[in-house]
């Protein structure tokens, strides 16, 4: 088998499984007219057509599904074999692609990443950042981001730092026009900010002390998925917020933001790298996770 039959199948196979050719051309990096053309040259090479077009969708005829079964596996076990060459390495070799929240990637990977690269000048590691939920198998990522109660079944789970710290944040000017609030229940009688997925999905403010935990869904005319928009909002004295504490912490330590109810602070919550439990674990994502997850003693 020639290396250009072995590309253009890898080719049609990252298209298949996105149906589309934009997103196939970015997880193998390289330009949707490449990916275009090596599917092109596959088929004309088999005298099928493996692929309907339209423009608006793409999806493998009979022959492309059939063809599609096969390869996938064959894929993977070829990209096992390679990546097994790495014991043979100093340092791994090859990409690694991560999704993560927009909101928490920052404090993730900041710290990380400059030594990560030193011991590992041949790991390419792309990291793709959004608040949206991703399916991360379907969308050509080795791994993902997320809290852990939001992980989908027959996911391999591994806790990272730092943890998730909420707190209740807002600008003295604003606590100079009414008193700061002593306990959640007086949460009702000001201006907050309401928390939204990228759904538009709300959720709620939530708080503990002495074992007793009550949650607090803002009313307000204000709702914001970004924990950055949040802060500013909050600094402008417009209300309340409610995020997370890496975040205000700058703003916290210059006065431009006094936190309230710190009595009441909820328990940590924790982000967790997950990737599929069945997938083969390359050195890259190996060393990823040993640079990002928390020790035993943490």
């Amino acid at each position: 088998m020639r290396a250009t039959d072995l590309a253009e199948m890898a080719a049609f196979e990252a298209v298949a499984r996105h149906r589309s050719f934009r997103r196939a051309a970015e997880e193998r990096g390289v330009t949707a007219s490449a990916i275009s053309h090596a599917v092109s040259q596959l088929e004309a090479r088999l005298g099928l057509r493996l692929l309907n077009r339209t423009t608006r969708s793409v999806a493998p005829t009979d022959a492309g599904a059939m063809l599609l079964a096969q390869l996938g596996p064959a894929l993977g076990e070829i990209g096992a074999a390679m990546e097994g060459l790495n014991q043979f390495r100093d340092t791994p070799y090859g990409r690694v692609r991560i999704n993560a929240p927009s909101s928490v990637a920052p404090f993730v990977f900041a710290p990380v990443m400059g030594p990560l690269m030193a011991r590992n000048p041949h790991l390419q590691l792309e990291i793709v950042t959004t608040d949206r939920l991703v399916d991360i198998v379907a969308e050509g990522f080795d791994a993902g981001i997320r809290l852990g109660e939001r992980l989908a079944p027959g996911m391999t789970a591994v806790r990272i730092r730092p943890p998730l710290r909420f707190v209740v944040v807002g600008a003295p000017a604003y606590f100079a026009q009414r008193p700061a609030p002593r306990t959640p229940a007086e949460l009702k009688d000001h201006a907050c900010i309401r928390n939204i997925f990228p759904s538009g999905t709300p959720y709620p403010w939530e708080f503990s002390k002495g074992g007793r935990t009550v949650e607090f869904e803002p009313s307000g005319p204000l709702s914001l998925d970004d924990h950055a928009l949040m802060v500013e909002a909050a600094k402008s004295g417009a209300a309340l917020a409610y995020v997370w504490e890496e975040r205000a912490r700058p703003h916290l330590a210059s006065g431009a933001l006094v936190e309230c109810l710190s009595a009441w602070r909820a328990p940590d919550e924790f982000l967790f790298l997950y990737y599929p439990a069945r997938k083969f674990i390359s050195a890259g994502l190996r060393a990823v996770i040993e640079a990002l997850r928390i020790s035993p003693t943490s």
